[in-house]
């Protein structure tokens, strides 16, 4: 293969010596000089692909025998290779990590989400620059790289206007980004990005837009463009689909055609999909189904409205699926007619994690509610069952239907002690190099293995040095040689998983777990010690799915993994555990840096936009002050937002509708508490300000809002219920603007910018509660229980 100095182990690749020139005059020179050119890639290298899709369960696919139709996934399949003990992280963030690095997610500092990260070594969020990313390897080998979709790998603190951007898409070894940065997106009204820059879609669910097929015109443009203009590189795609994690967001003829296949209910799904499973060999014939999760209810023992509620998540998330499948069948279409398809090494992994159990037992229109402890009523639901996937709502299924997806397993996403949350379906399809069609692999394999297994098919070494920085060991095992043999040896034989404190150790065919909390229990249980978790012990070479625990037939098996554990944690940064979730997401208890630090005030100007949660002030749970300084037009009434945070689903807005400036808090579309003023504002500058006084005591309390313009009051209320922890993953604060869904119907939809002119707004922080307060041990527990 074409070679350049050093042999491809470090990266990128060195300069080339310069000639020495000995004549004057151009004319002169005799020896003609070398053209600097691009970086050659392997001869004959493959182009790569890999399609992630986020929070589906290894009994979700038909590809697997699951009830949601991927025809994409089945025509891949069909031609390639079906792997059966492909397994994951339990979690997004780190899952993608580990995937990129081919290290184990606690040692690239991955040991929680991004929002999750702490000041620990393996639960830091930043990747070290010792553990270089595939795209990264690829590119410097010349590869033309391109991601499109979920990212989720950028610290949140970082995810603004100036960055840094090293650990964005473009600074971690992609040529080109489209997508977005964190945990979940409206698939209605995204706010995403272009490389670095934010960018709106310029259509709207009312024109045909959703967000999945927006991400798949983009990878398709790219590698039509990428074939025309460099035919002869090689490319890597990375499409990360934000389906099927919550909000599930479909248009109603995917899920009228899933309408009624549900009602059976989730105890009769598990037979359905483990017969189908056995049929398509992807389980033997005497796998057993894993017991059922404590606490959830079986079918039978919902009431009318319940099932009618929970059938109608299901075929939501269904049509939400097949959707996103179909986006991709059309990416493998365009890779088929320009001819790359059979050179192509495509990966298709069915999930990041298992499929989500984080909708307790009733799930919800609206994610963030369940995320604070706040339970819809089935019967309320029942009246807007129309509503669910469509864009006003923001709806996450419940976790009876996440324990069928995950069939035959045990437990869902977050639990990495069982295989509910850790093992995912796997297709490798590359018709230039397995020629088999239609062939299963059995080997033990992890998200790890992928990127030792991509260099090994491409003909590249992984490299010891990039930009300088000596690379720490790839701890992933290539299953290069599963490609061709069926029955090639197991050779990733130990492995370790670790999530929110539940863990469990893989050594040779048997599997030591303990399980420490519950997906739908945000907030651990206090006093619970991990010394005090109960291991269970599984022979997975006579039991598939960890349906016997043999701990008590087998102590000493059990010890020794147990030591192993402690050895292979150790060694991976996973200590100390941590089993906090949601209150990690407040940088001050999880002991993370803050990008406003000890700020108790930030003046914004006119047109500032898109800034996260984690970029702006917190004005949750303490007083605190809005003050615009805005110019009213001559002619017309005043009209538009002057400041906004969040949208349709929580969060608050400062705005002038009709000329006459208001305030409106919105309790998780719930409540909404509205402030107004009854005298228009004059034409002219003037100073619109909201005090908010927090009544304290604890979190989520309610406050007085009080609405002055140019120091006169105008007009006060009460809000009755604040959002304590955070107001959304994807919506953003904007400054003359309220951009992706609204906070209130006062005004339209993203059409809503401040008419007159915002010269800045300044928000204004009081003192934060005293210590004994940040903290409220239970207020924020999702609630299980049958209703």
């Amino acid at each position: 293969m074409p070679e350049f100095d050093a042999g491809r182990h470090v990266l990128p690749r060195p300069d080339a010596r310069r000639p020495v020139t000995t004549v004057l005059d151009v004319h002169d020179q005799e020896t003609p000089f070398t053209p600097v050119g691009p970086v050659p890639p392997p001869e004959d290298a493959p182009n790569v692909v890999i399609v992630l899709v986020d929070d589906l369960g290894f009994g979700t696919s038909s590809s697997f025998g699951g009830p949601c139709e991927m025809p994409a996934a089945e025509r891949l399949a069909e031609n390639g290779l079906r792997y059966t003990r492909f397994h994951v992280t339990a979690l997004c963030s780190p899952t993608r990590q580990a995937l990129l690095t081919g290290r184990n997610h606690h040692s690239v500092g991955m040991g929680g989400t991004t929002e999750m990260a702490t000041a620990a070594p393996g639960y830091h969020g930043f990747r070290p620059r010792s553990a270089a990313t595939l795209a990264q390897i690829l590119q410097g080998n010349g590869y033309s790289t391109a991601a499109f979709g979920k990212w989720h790998q950028t610290p949140p603190r970082e995810i603004s206007a100036v960055g840094p951007f090293d650990r964005w898409p473009t600074g971690e070894g992609f040529d080109t980004f489209y997508g977005f940065m964190g945990a979940e997106m409206n698939h209605w009204y995204p706010l995403l990005y272009q490389g670095t820059t934010p960018v709106e879609p310029d259509r709207r669910p009312e024109d045909g837009y959703h967000l999945s097929e927006d991400l798949v015109d983009h990878a398709i443009d790219w590698v039509r463009t990428q074939r025309t203009l460099t035919p002869d590189r090689p490319f890597f795609t990375y499409l990360a689909l934000g389906a099927a994690h919550a909000p599930l967001h479909v248009g109603r003829e995917w899920q009228e055609k899933y309408r009624g296949r549900f009602d059976h209910g989730w105890d009769r799904q598990r037979d359905i999909t483990l017969r189908r499973q056995k049929e398509l060999g992807v389980v033997p014939e005497d796998t057993e189904l894993a017991p059922w999760a404590d606490g959830v209810p079986h079918w039978d023992e919902l009431t009318d409205n319940q099932r009618r509620v929970t059938a109608r998540f299901m075929e939501t998330f269904a049509g939400f699926t097949e959707h996103a499948d179909t986006q991709v069948g059309r990416f493998v279409t365009a890779l088929d007619e320009l001819g790359e398809l059979d050179n192509t090494l495509f990966l298709y992994i069915l999930g990041d994690n298992g499929a989500s159990g984080e909708g307790g037992i009733e799930g919800t229109l609206v994610e963030h509610r369940l995320g604070h402890g706040v339970v819809d009523d089935p019967d309320e639901m029942a009246e807007h069952l129309d509503e669910i996937g469509g864009p006003r709502s923001y709806p996450i299924a419940p976790a009876g239907w996440a324990l069928a997806l995950n069939t035959p397993y045990q437990w869902t996403k977050q639990v990495a002690s069982h295989f509910g949350g850790t093992r995912d379906g796997m297709i490798l399809h590359w018709p230039r190099g397995v020629p088999e069609r239609g062939g299963l692999r059995h080997q033990f394999s992890h998200v790890i293995d992928v990127l030792p297994t991509i260099l090994d098919s491409v003909g590249i070494p992984a490299p010891f040095s990039v930009d300088g920085v000596p690379q720490q060991p790839i701890e992933g095992t290539s299953m290069w040689e599963t490609l061709a043999d069926p029955h090639a040896p197991e050779r990733h034989r130990t492995q370790y998983f670790e999530m929110c404190g539940n863990r469990g150790i893989y050594h040779e065919g048997w599997m030591a777990v303990t399980r420490h909390g519950v997906p739908w229990e945000m907030v651990p249980t206090q006093g619970r010690r991990f010394a005090d978790d109960t291991w269970e012990l599984y022979d997975l070479t006579h039991d598939w799915s960890q349906a016997h625990d043999l701990a008590a037939e087998h102590p000493g098996k059990l010890r020794e993994l147990q030591d192993l554990f402690l050895i292979e944690a150790a060694k991976y940064q996973v200590f100390p555990l941590d089993d906090r979730v949601t209150e990690r997401e407040n940088p001050a208890v999880a002991g993370r840096l803050d990008l406003l630090g000890d700020r108790t005030s930030v003046t914004y100007r006119g047109g500032m936009r898109r800034f996260t949660e984690e970029t702006t002030p917190n004005v949750k749970n303490r007083s605190h002050s809005i003050t615009a300084d805005i110019d009213v037009p001559d002619a017309g009434a005043a009209q538009g937002v002057l400041i906004a945070q969040g949208g349709r689903f929580g969060g608050w807005s400062l705005y002038v509708t009709d000329g006459r400036p208001a305030y409106v808090y919105n309790y998780f579309g719930m409540h909404l508490y509205t402030v107004r003023s009854s005298d228009p504002l004059s034409p002219g500058r003037h100073e619109v300000r909201v005090d908010f006084d927090y009544d304290g005591g604890g979190l989520g309390k309610g406050g007085t809002a009080v609405l002055t313009v140019d120091g006169r009051k105008q007009a006060s209320g009460r809000v009755e219920q604040t959002i304590p922890y955070y107001f959304s993953f994807d919506e953003t604060l904007n400054v003359g603007v309220d951009l992706s869904t609204p906070v209130t119907d006062d005004y339209p939809v993203i059409d809503n910018e401040f008419t007159g002119t915002v010269h800045t707004v300044r928000i204004d922080l009081a003192a934060a509660a005293a210590p004994s307060d940040a903290f409220d041990g239970g207020l924020h527990r999702r609630v299980m229980g049958a209703q």
